[in-house]
């Protein structure tokens, strides 16, 4: 019996599950609120979403548990500080029947690609004001969405800031700032590798379950104590003991190559280097400063370690604010004037990406000729995106002025499940506010 209960988490998860059945129910069909998830006193069993049965993980209760992560799993607290910076509002009636036409040459409408991925709330800046926002579903401005590997980014930004610092020098080797990594395959891998993703680790980030063992997102997500440990499982407590166990398979440098331990690796330099944890460099360099609505939230390990690699919740209001200081080269308004938050070289490095030519192969939806850098996704047109799994994100375009924020739970873990929508959306949004 428990073995049948473990399999049954397992094939739950959507963390670690990449592809919607056919005929997969509509957002309409599967609002949930409509639906009446963990609605009741006490909840009904057939309207209960929990983390013990897998069933947070699971379509189409994942598009409640995403709005309520800190209901189901535990996380450290990343308070806001300071006035709330108010966003500037010139709202517009005219975008929601802005038109698009999706890779698969589907012409539909702004507001039905909102649909289509599977969007729980979004908003649109321009110059600064805030031009367009929806909500859906159960996501309010005060829901601490879970922003899964929009977080990466976060980590990224730090790392450079550090290194723009002083304190993290990018061509040393990980095991020379982390002795514990030494032995694993990122020992090394200098901190440039690791912050690109072009290392040679021995992990693959494929969300489809195996049909016999535990793939290595599955065991990664055991460790990090989004899925329950149990007797099957055999591997280390926490994600920096996890990543720490892994060897390579491929000389450092090479093409780029999505691994989310090489994220876990740069948190764990973060906090070797400084002294703190992620959660609270967070709080300090960003969360007290930009005048965020909302505190935040990381979601951390059995041990409290945080998950950076995917664990931080947020508004999106805020995750707005934290593109729109990007956008402004690292600079946020404070009264008349603008404060340096992120180091300008540490801005610049990550807009100028990394490697096309290492890039190439992935071959990825409406972002053939991109890159990624500095824990950043870019496309060729120089825009900067933030991306996590089912649909969340930040896109910078910083010649266009524009900055969009969206929040998810697309029942496709991969975003190659969306971008075919997502790109021509964007795009066709900003070519209506140019």
């Amino acid at each position: 019996m428990r073995r049948a209960i473990v399999a049954m988490i397992l094939a739950a998860s959507t963390h670690v599950s990449g592809h919607a059945q056919d005929g997969q129910q509509s957002a309409a069909q599967t609002d949930p609120a409509a639906l009446g998830w963990m609605q009741g006193h006490p909840v009904p069993a057939e309207r209960q979403v929990r983390w013990d049965d897998g069933s947070m993980w699971r379509f189409p209760q994942l598009r409640w548990s995403y709005s309520h992560m800190r209901d189901l799993v535990p996380t450290a607290s990343i308070p806001r500080g300071g006035a709330v910076s108010e966003l500037p509002r010139a709202l517009r009636n005219d975008l929601d029947d802005v038109r698009l036409t999706t890779l698969d040459g589907t012409a539909m409408s702004w507001l039905e690609s909102l649909a289509a991925t599977y969007t729980d709330a979004i908003l649109v800046m321009k110059d600064g004001k805030l031009v367009y926002e929806r909500w859906f579903g159960v996501t309010t401005p005060e829901t601490q969405h879970i922003l899964f590997s929009v977080t990466k980014s976060f980590v990224g930004t730090l790392d450079e800031t550090l290194i723009d610092e002083g304190r993290i020098d990018p061509q040393a080797s990980a095991a020379s700032l982390v002795p514990e990594l030494q032995a694993s395959g990122l020992g090394d891998a200098t901190v440039r590798h690791i912050l690109d993703m072009r290392t040679g680790l021995d992990f693959s980030e494929d969300y489809v379950p195996g049909h016999s063992g535990l793939t290595d997102v599955q065991r990664m997500s055991i460790a990090g104590a989004w899925l329950p440990r149990q007797a099957e499982y055999h591997g280390p407590d926490g994600h920096h003991a996890f990543a720490a166990s892994l060897g390579s398979n491929a000389a450092h440098g090479g093409d780029f190559v999505y691994r989310t331990p090489n994220t876990t690796a740069l948190q764990w330099i973060i906090e070797r280097m400084t002294g703190q944890s992620l959660a609270e460099q967070i709080r300090d360099r960003y969360w007290s400063k930009l005048g965020m609505e909302q505190d935040a939230a990381i979601g951390v390990d059995r041990l409290g370690g945080g998950f950076g690699g995917g664990g931080l919740m947020a508004s999106l209001r805020d995750i707005a604010r934290f593109g729109e200081m990007m956008r402004l080269g690292g600079r946020w308004p404070d009264g008349n004037e603008l404060v340096q938050i992120v180091p300008p070289a540490a801005v610049d490095r990550i807009f100028k990406g990394g490697c096309p030519a290492a890039f190439a192969q992935l071959q990825y939806p409406g972002n053939l000729d991109g890159n990624y850098g500095s824990q950043w996704w870019h496309r060729a047109g120089g825009q900067l995106m933030a991306l996590g799994v089912h649909g969340q994100g930040i896109y910078i375009d910083k010649t266009a002025g524009i900055v969009i924020a969206r929040l998810g739970s697309h029942p496709v873990a991969g975003n190659r499940g969306n971008m075919a929508v997502t790109m021509p959306a964007y795009d066709a949004i900003v070519a209506a506010l140019v």
